[in-house]
């Protein structure tokens, strides 16, 4: 006998279902060993895992670039030391004073440029 596609998805409900109940009367059973494991090793959130630990907390953060020691793109030539007797921004984030000041009096980004 040949079984139709709606026939079958209809025994894929079924199971799941079932599935389903089995799973939610066995959750109760797993918890429980699970905390007894815990209780008798002294096991913390950090040794299973879900603590904070050293190091990337995923793949992504591990592949990011490091964000300290990005080189300065614009630098005045007067005024408040920052990094090697020179003001210095890197691009990102707020402009600083000194940028916002110079664009007031009429200069353009290009002329912060380093050269």
């Amino acid at each position: 006998m040949t079984t139709s596609f709606l026939e079958i998805n209809k025994e894929i409900a079924k199971l799941q279902a079932q599935a389903d109940r089995l799973k939610s009367k066995e959750v109760g059973g797993v918890i429980k060993r699970i905390r007894e494991a815990i209780e008798v090793y002294g096991l913390t959130a950090a040794d299973l895992g879900f603590g904070s630990k050293p190091g990337p907390k995923s793949a992504l953060a591990a592949a990011a670039p490091a964000r300290r020691g990005r080189k300065p793109k614009a630098r005045s030539a007067s005024g408040a030391v920052y990094t090697n007797g020179v003001k210095e921004w890197s691009g990102r984030g707020r402009r600083p004073a000194w940028i916002i000041e110079g664009l007031a009096a009429g200069k353009s980004l290009d002329d912060f440029l380093k050269r």
